[in-house]
């Protein structure tokens, strides 16, 4: 038997759903029993009354949750109402029976005007306390974010527990609000935050900061037109034409695959050889060592009686850094390999001077050495003796210059001047300063200037004078680059630039093969975190490239036997990366280098030009790239002012690379084949995932962190020490700090590094007084100096020169002198011994 029924379901809004019923009669006592489903549009948050029609008395609240099955039931004298409501499907299940056995129908009973008015304040409050506490719309997401509804079989458990709960949970006051101020709503917001943070970290890995957002933008840039110096590599004569001994030329063909001349060599030697001083200037690459290491051993094997080991030294050459010094001395061994009785021997920082020593107590006749260690042992002993000098040569003499040796460069002066015969001077270098003039219108006698760029000013009736160099305040000095480099430059984002390095060495070295890299930075901290960081992070092996990649770095503050060891390893190996300082820059030969990378800008445009020289040389193919910030893009025309046109690369260019590994595929599927933005926002995505992983390595332990933040300091006093007249294009006001910790896989920029600065040079200020105050000197006051300052270009070779000094330390001597003296003066010392 069947009938129907009318159910109506009516919510706070005031929507009244009417549901037509089918009513079936079961079991023997025919009472009829209907199950209803309603589909709802009612929000998870928000309340609904249901009551059968005509017994609004009979009422019961649902509060639908996300997780459970919500069961209510409202009773009448006539008819039961019972049902379950679920958020997760909109339905609303309905069991309606009726209490009697006879079936009748109900009206509602009228509702009063007062009761009404009552009903709408009643929901009128509730909506006002809805909105106003925090702590009832938390409770609302906690019951969202409840776990899932329970089987089927453990409903009816809860339905019966809820059945009995249901009207007290539903009619229960909301909490008071009256004691909740702005601050503990501020309070609460943050802890929720903090919360809610937390379970994200958990639930997958930590997030970073976009790359690619909050960036300047990349200006446009305008490449100047230049005219760049033209220098021919090579030239149509052979040694052979010369006059050189036979075995000397065979040396050069056999040992050192070297027989046709460059032009500079063609230009220099003749001259050398006839006796006179000479000031060569030439391009990077060119042939210098050979230059002047080609006639010195003619000279020396044509002296006789022969020259033997007690003669001493009967040449000099001066070098800055000990690397270029450990290769001139490789040089000259394999020249003289047909002239046993000739003997080179190397001084350079670093080694032990016992050995050294006793090595020059045998005898050398060919001394290289660099300036501070040659003083060092002029000054300690008593075996070396320049009586017999016939050769000064001094190489990259302007670096030499540069460094701050000219003071040693004065006691080496004195020295050979002091005793023996006269002897040939020369000067090399590819750039030629105005201090370097000076020097040589001190130490040269009538010398001649050899510039391949332009014609030979050697004649053999003239003996013209040394030219020096155009004053730059007056007009830029030309450089000659070699025809066969190609120079890029790119403009990078500050936070991105320590993915674009890393995306430019995987291009070069991992997805293909037979590169060879130099990457150029500003400090030694700088070189260990990079080396650290790419050695943790690139070295991985990978599913779709299999070729290895290997990390070597070189800096002034390494060992020397570890410098010595590097530096043989990357010259005789075929690929590789090597991270260093410009204690490479200058006058290294190192095999089959193809990029040159400057990740820091360097000091000026002859810096650039020796760094780029590292690569095609000799007349090989080579290529560079320069990194820039949108706020240097202006050192492209400074560049140009030298005649050094530049390229530009893409940065996107660049990080597409990382689209031929897939260990770097985000989480995004994206139709990079069809759609050129959907291929560029993979490449984004892309890059930071490897920005994350350089972030997990750093913030790894503490000694990471700390690693990279040495690192960022380190720059950041680099950065502040440009000369003044690159100060428009490198200011340290102009770096955003937070951006610079990026690109040294910080997440945010490290407190305290200015009141780091602040409390060293306070510390420096009170030991300054303190000294006064022992000496008896009167305090000038808080605008004396905290510490020493450097007149003019002192201040650069003061932070670099450590990387070229002769490993001694003086400066605590000469402090205790100074202290001894002041402590005498004053008769506050102790008496001496």
């Amino acid at each position: 038997m069947t009938c129907d029924t009318a159910v109506h379901i009516r919510c706070r809004t005031g929507r009244v759903l009417c549901v037509f019923v089918q009513t079936c009669v079961e079991g023997s006592n025919e009472r009829p029993n209907t199950v209803v489903v309603v589909r709802t549009s009612v929000s998870a948050d928000r309340q609904t009354d249901v009551f059968p029609w005509g017994c609004a008395s009979s009422t019961a609240p649902i509060s639908p949750c996300s997780s459970s099955i919500q069961a209510f039931s409202c009773q009448s004298s006539h008819l039961c109402v019972q049902g379950m409501s679920s958020a997760e499907d909109g339905q609303l299940c309905l069991n309606i029976s009726h209490s009697s056995s006879s079936s009748s129908s109900f009206r509602r009973k009228p509702v009063s005007a007062q009761q009404r008015w009552a009903v709408k304040k009643q929901r009128a409050e509730k909506r006002r306390f809805s909105s106003s506490s925090e702590v009832k719309g938390h409770s609302f997401k906690k019951r969202r974010e409840e776990p899932e509804a329970p089987p089927p079989e453990v409903k009816g458990h809860l339905s019966q527990e809820k059945k009995t709960n249901s009207n007290a949970v539903h009619q229960a006051p909301p909490p008071e609000d009256t004691d909740w101020t702005p601050e503990k709503k501020k309070k609460m917001i943050l802890k929720k935050e903090k919360d809610e943070g937390a379970k994200e970290a958990g639930r997958s890995s930590v997030k970073t900061s976009s790359l690619f957002k909050h960036n300047p933008q990349i200006p446009q840039m305008d490449r100047p037109v230049v005219s760049p110096l033209k220098e021919q590599i090579f030239s149509s004569a052979s040694f052979s034409d010369l006059d050189l001994h036979p075995h000397l030329v065979a040396t050069l063909d056999k040992v050192l695959n070297v027989s046709t001349l460059t032009s500079v060599q063609k230009q220099t030697v003749p001259v050398l050889l006839s006796g006179r001083d000479a000031v060569v200037r030439s391009q990077t690459g060119s042939g210098k060592t050979l230059s002047y290491a080609v006639p010195l051993v003619q000279s020396l094997q044509s002296v006789r009686p022969k020259v033997s080991r007690s003669d001493g030294p009967l040449a000099v050459v001066i070098v800055p850094t000990r690397e270029l010094a450990l290769q001139t001395f490789q040089t000259f061994q394999k020249l003289l390999k047909p002239f046993t009785w000739i003997v080179p021997g190397v001084l350079m920082g670093g080694e032990k001077r016992k050995a050294e020593k006793a090595r020059l107590r045998k005898g050398i006749n060919i001394l290289v050495s660099t300036p501070g260690r040659l003083v060092d042992h002029i000054k300690h002993t008593l075996s070396l003796v320049f009586s017999a000098v016939r050769w000064l040569i001094l190489d990259e003499a302007d670096r030499t210059l540069d460094l701050g040796f000219e003071k040693d460069l004065t006691v080496i002066f004195n020295s050979l001047n002091s005793k023996g015969p006269s002897r040939q001077n020369v000067l090399l270098s590819a750039t030629l300063t105005s201090g370097v003039t000076r020097l040589a219108d001190i130490c040269l006698n009538d010398p001649v200037t050899v510039h391949v760029s332009g014609p030979a000013s050697f004649d053999s009736t003239t003996t013209p004078a040394v030219k020096p160099d155009p004053d730059p305040a007056d007009q830029p000095e030309s450089f000659a680059i070699p025809e066969a480099l190609q120079q890029f430059v790119v403009v990078v984002p500050s936070k991105i630039r320590l993915v674009c390095l890393a995306a430019f060495i995987l291009d070069k070295c991992k997805f293909s093969q037979g590169n060879k890299l130099i990457v150029f930075a500003s400090s030694c901290e700088m070189v260990e975190f990079l080396h650290s960081l790419f050695s943790s992070v690139l070295c991985r092996p990978s599913a779709n490239h299999q070729a290895e990649l290997s990390f070597l770095r070189l800096h002034g503050n390494m060992k020397q036997e570890e410098r010595s060891d590097v530096f043989q390893q990357f010259s005789a190996s075929r690929s590789g990366v090597l991270l260093c300082t410009d204690v490479a820059a200058r006058g290294l030969h190192l095999p089959q280098v193809t990029w040159i990378v400057q990740f820091t800008p360097p000091t000026a445009a002859a810096d650039y030009v020796h760094r780029v020289g590292r690569t095609a040389r000799i007349g090989h193919r080579g290529s560079s790239l320069l990194f820039l910030t949108p706020a240097e893009n202006a050192f492209i025309t400074e560049l140009a002012n030298h005649n050094i046109s530049l390229s530009e690369m893409k940065l996107l260019d660049i990080l597409s690379s990382l689209m031929m590994d897939d260990a770097y595929r985000g989480r995004g599927k994206y139709h990079s084949q069809s759609s050129s933005k959907a291929r560029e926002q993979e490449i984004r995505e892309r890059a930071t995932v490897l920005q994350t992983e350089f972030e997990n390595v750093v913030h790894a332990d503490a000694q990471s962190v700390q690693m990279a933040k040495s690192a960022l300091q380190s720059f950041l006093r680099a950065y502040a020490a440009y000369p003044a007249r690159l100060k428009h294009i490198f200011h340290i006001r102009s770096l955003h700090l937070g951006h610079a910790a990026k690109s040294f896989g910080l997440r945010d920029a490290p407190q305290g590094l200015s009141v780091a600065t602040a409390t060293h040079n306070r510390k420096l200020k009170n030991r300054h007084q303190n000294q006064r105050q022992r000496t008896g000197k009167q305090n000038p006051g808080p605008e004396a100096p905290a510490e020493k300052r450097f007149p003019g270009g002192q201040r650069e070779s003061h932070l670099v020169c450590s990387e070229f000094s002769s490993g001694l330390d003086t400066s605590k001597k000469k402090k205790k002198k100074k202290r001894k003296a002041l402590t005498g003066q004053t008769g506050e010392g102790e008496e001496p011994e």
